[in-house]
């Protein structure tokens, strides 16, 4: 152990993996005696991973292999997963090394060679069919010339994995290896990204695809580390490791505009990991960047939300940010021809940033802590902007490759944050020295949850400096994965995973069923609410007392289950009637298809019709909205005494009603209400009821409204 963590110190002062190599280059017998022997238990294809692994680690494979056994394995090969987890050891160990270069995502080397990596893992141990005898062709290796010699083959015809078209890579294998480096996948979203990837080949990942992506990848944030020093960040005053993640603006004919109000201006977005800069363009120049903070807590909203000319609603193409720090909310318009998908974009980022500040607020992290969970939001965004950029994808809210948002949408996300917080909690710099890895070099779980990939992977990829982050003399995990342990996250993700199947089915269903035009809305809500109608019609028609007898039997009905107190069982016996119901329903249909609910359309009406049936609406509305406002006027008179007789009526009635809950029983004045509004269409009772209503509506129709005085609020903004 000591000597690996002396390699791994070593290579981190190198410049390039080749030169590492370079400096002890052997004559060709010499690499011929040093060349890498099979492990029996091995394919043919892990066998060749573990020699490339080898070379680049300048460990021979026996040696891997006895490290193997005695850190991670007690019965080493009895183990069902021997091989697969020896060839997660080696690839992991390997991966530390290689990621180490500021630009290993352009080595194309380095590609290949992760690929490989899953290619083998899916086919690790021996088959029944005999081995190749790759030992003679290892004695015949030839070196090349310094130009041509490859850091990753000893020879490109019997030890190389060499890439085919048919060869894919299935999602397991992805979801092992592609977590080793954290710029490329991370743990929690590796199965979405997977899946995006391979959204058009049938779930299995081709070579082409996974390297265009990964160009895309290095493009990005090659992009994100000459920002700073490019013109668009001469406006923006940015804090020590505040790092540019995207702008949007800077084509002319792509504009943002910001609206205030009725006002708009069109200039330039930019999204760091603390805030959004907006720069109004002026006269050729941008003016200075105003500040929107989404670290600090200021109940900020982002939502998307409709915009355009003076005010006016028409376009669902806007971002809406709103806090305690602004005095009315601001909206960032991104105009297109089709669609959304700009708009969309910068929510879905914007909000991941936002996630991640609310995240270290919840859970109360500390310095390196904080890091470590920005940094984890930072590489979700760029692998987010290189699936977009290279095959323009855009993930749904269940598949999504941006962390937080991802744990904020999943059914029971909470607990992903939950395992994270906990896993950044158990972090502590003293405990990651050198001294302590090699006395818990055994514990494989302890070395699974204690780590900085994130952050290691921003300081490797040159986007924050080393120092300011780490001491120098620290050794420090730098991976989600270890050989043969599954990741607490991983293991939370698949069981979420079956909930995110039912959400996506369910979200499917509901934009199914969602129909246009106000009528048919009406209609389909109609027949939904078929039997309350039609129980509210059986109900009216007994009250009506025409069918006397029926409606004195519900009469006599209703008095004696409340004089008996029967009635507080009503809704217990409702809720084990539906219960009952639904099972039966569920035996009944044994996993059958729910039939379609048939609903019988409206006549069809033209664009002109339904806006003056939606005028008609809103005036009805607006009437309703009125005659309670007058009530609650007349109410308010009453309670302030304006009219005094009419306060003499209502004190009086007041006394009576608060004597009867008093002194009778509960049951007793539900029988008499009940009777009060069941008996009022009687024939015995019908004229004395119309008259005293009558008595009523006149007496409430002499109370004067209370007073009211509008006051227009004066706009700051035409004032200044």
């Amino acid at each position: 152990m000591e000597n690996r963590f002396g390699l791994f110190e070593n290579l981190m002062t190198q410049k390039s993996l080749k030169s590492i190599f370079r400096s002890g280059r052997k004559s060709a017998q010499d690499m011929a005696d040093a060349s890498p022997k099979s492990i029996p238990q091995l394919s043919s294809i892990a066998n060749s991973i573990i020699a490339r692994c080898s070379k680049i680690l300048s460990i021979p494979t026996e040696e891997l292999q006895h490290r193997f056994e005695t850190e991670l394995l007690e019965d080493a090969e009895q183990s069902p997963t021997y091989a697969r987890n020896l060839l997660e050891f080696c690839s992991y160990q390997t991966l530390d090394v290689v990621t180490q270069c500021l630009d290993y995502l352009s080595d194309k080397e380095i590609r290949r060679l992760t690929y490989d990596m899953m290619l083998a893992w899916e086919d690790p141990g021996v088959k029944r069919e005999p081995l190749q005898k790759e030992s003679a062709s290892c004695n015949n290796q030839e070196v090349e010339d310094d130009d041509g010699w490859s850091l990753f083959y000893f020879n490109s015809t019997s030890m190389a994995v060499q890439v085919d078209d048919k060869k894919t890579v299935g999602p397991e294998a992805f979801a092992r290896i592609a977590p080793a480096c954290a710029a490329v996948a991370d743990i929690i979203t590796v199965h979405n990204l997977f899946d995006a990837l391979t959204s058009s080949s049938g779930g299995q990942l081709h070579f082409l695809i996974y390297d265009k992506y990964l160009g895309s990848l290095n493009k990005v944030i090659k992009t994100a580390k000459n920002a700073p020093g490019m013109p668009l960040a001469s406006n923006l005053q940015l804090a020590d490791g505040e790092i540019i993640l995207d702008v949007d603006g800077i084509v002319p004919t792509q504009p943002v505009l910001q609206h205030i109000g009725i006002s708009a201006w069109p200039g330039r977005l930019t999204l760091t990991n603390h805030a959004l800069y907006f720069e109004s363009l002026g006269v050729g120049l941008y003016d200075k960047a105003v500040r929107y903070d989404l670290e600090t807590d200021l109940k900020q909203v982002l939502k998307p939300e409709l915009t355009g000319p003076l005010g006016a609603r028409l376009f669902d193409k806007a971002l809406m940010y709103k806090s305690s720090s602004v005095t009315e909310p601001i909206l960032f318009e991104f105009p297109e021809f089709k669609g959304n998908s700009r708009r969309d974009y910068w929510l879905e980022i914007s909000l991941e940033i936002l996630h991640a500040h609310k995240f270290i607020r919840r859970y109360n992290l500390k310095e390196i802590q904080q890091t470590e969970a920005l940094a984890k939001a930072i590489l979700g965004i760029f692998r987010f902007r290189a699936l977009r950029d290279a095959f323009h994808i855009f993930p749904s809210q269940y598949k999504t490759l941006l962390a937080y948002n991802l744990a904020e949408k999943l059914p029971g996300g909470d607990k992903i944050l939950e395992i994270l917080s906990s896993q950044l909690e158990q972090f502590n710099v003293r405990m990651l020295r050198p001294d302590a890895i090699r006395r818990s070099s055994n514990d494989a779980k302890w070395k699974s949850s204690l780590t900085l990939a994130s952050l290691f992977a921003l300081i490797r990829l040159g986007l924050l400096p080393e120092g300011a982050y780490l001491d120098g003399a620290s050794m420090f995990l730098v991976r989600d994965v270890c050989a043969g342990v599954i990741n607490p996250l991983e293991l939370a993700m698949k069981k979420l995973k079956q909930n995110t199947g039912r959400a996506e089915a369910a979200q499917a269903t509901v934009d199914q069923v969602k129909v246009e035009g106000i009528d048919t809305n009406i209609a389909v809500m109609k027949e939904l609410l078929f039997p309350v109608v039609e129980s509210a019609a059986r109900l009216q028609f007994l009250a009506s007392w025409d069918d006397p007898f029926k409606s004195t039997m519900f009469l006599v009905m209703i008095c004696f289950t409340i004089v008996r107190g029967w009635f507080k069982y009503l809704l217990p016996c409702t809720f084990v009637f539906l219960a009952v119901l639904m099972l039966w329903r569920k035996r009944y249909n044994k996993g059958k298809p729910l039939e379609p609910f048939r609903v019988t359309l409206p006549p069809s009406r033209n664009a002109v019709e339904q806006l003056l049936t939606l005028q008609e609406a809103i005036s009805q509305l607006e009437s309703l909205v009125q005659a309670g406002n007058i009530v609650l006027l007349k109410l308010r008179a009453i309670l302030l005494s304006a009219l005094p007789q009419a306060t003499d009526k209502v004190v009086m009635l007041l006394i009576i009603m608060a004597a009867a809950f008093a002194f009778v029983r509960l049951h007793y004045l539900m029988m008499l209400v009940f009777l009060e509004v069941y008996t009022r269409e009687m024939p015995l009772r019908k004229d004395c009821n119309d008259k005293w209503l009558r008595r009523l509506r006149e007496w409430w129709f002499r109370i004067p409204a209370a007073p009211v005085q509008l006051m227009k609020v004066e706009d700051e903004r035409k004032r200044r």
